[in-house]
């Protein structure tokens, strides 16, 4: 199976106190990785350590064949942080202007959408299934929808893997139900890779063909069949565990 993603021996610290230590993950092109872990386990670190926003004080990140310190194909990646709704809800922006926002680095000086702009971003529309609010003010929308939108914003430069940082909080149940449906068809029919930290352990163990548990200091990884059995958890949830499953 082909390595997108490759990271060996990471060691990671806040005030010289690792919240990550001997790290090893891999992803293979076609996975989708659910991470998950307790709250202040590092998950969103992990991300931004993958991402190279934070620097590991040891190991190695190679992403697509490339040491994360000399990435520069970013086009061939999406990332969908826990900040990216973090927006003025009056900002009058629509939502082909959002998604749209993708495309600058094509536009000319004046960054205006030509008629190549605009069926991408349709493009992009199409597959989350929000063509008929292309128009509509970002700001209207529902959580889901918005949450649509900014997939929509990540697939416009077609992604090969897109990272995803706890991109259903806040969102209600039946928009969740949507997402996942959306997560299978971009993974199953598109064949993006997709690596999601989510707190939802039951769902994501259903939806993910691998989970990857982060929790004190470490992260293990294993096939989501089989990740539901409490001896592959309890050394980072701890002895009391208790798995509640519920389906979306």
């Amino acid at each position: 199976m082909e390595r997108l993603l490759d990271v060996k021996g990471v060691y990671f610290g806040y005030n010289k106190k690792y919240v990550l230590e001997d790290v090893n993950l891999t992803v293979f092109r076609g996975d989708f990785l659910g991470i998950v872990g307790p709250n202040g386990s590092a998950k969103s670190t992990l991300i931004k350590i993958i991402l190279g926003i934070l620097k590991p004080q040891r190991g190695t990140v190679v992403l697509l064949n490339s040491p994360i310190e000399r990435f520069n194909q970013w086009d061939r990646i999406g990332y969908i942080s826990q900040r990216v709704r973090n927006f003025n809800p009056a900002f009058p922006a629509t939502v082909e202007e959002i998604v749209g926002a993708n495309l600058y680095s094509q536009m000319g000086v004046f960054k205006f959408f030509n008629k190549e702009h605009k069926t991408k971003i349709k493009e992009a529309l199409d597959v989350v299934n929000m063509s008929d609010y292309q128009d509509h003010l970002i700001g209207n929308l529902s959580g889901g929808e918005q949450q649509k939108v900014f997939i929509a914003r990540t697939l416009i430069s077609n992604p090969e893997i897109i990272f995803m940082d706890e991109p259903l909080v806040g969102v209600d149940v039946q928009s969740q139900e949507q997402f996942y449906g959306l997560m299978e068809k971009l993974n199953k029919e598109l064949g993006i890779t997709l690596v999601m930290v989510s707190h939802d352990i039951g769902v994501i163990t259903d939806k993910a063909n691998r989970v990857a548990c982060v929790g004190n200091r470490k992260v293990c990884v294993h096939p989501s069949t089989d990740f539901n059995k409490e001896e592959h958890i309890r050394d980072v949830y701890g002895e009391d565990l208790s798995i509640l499953h519920h389906k979306h």
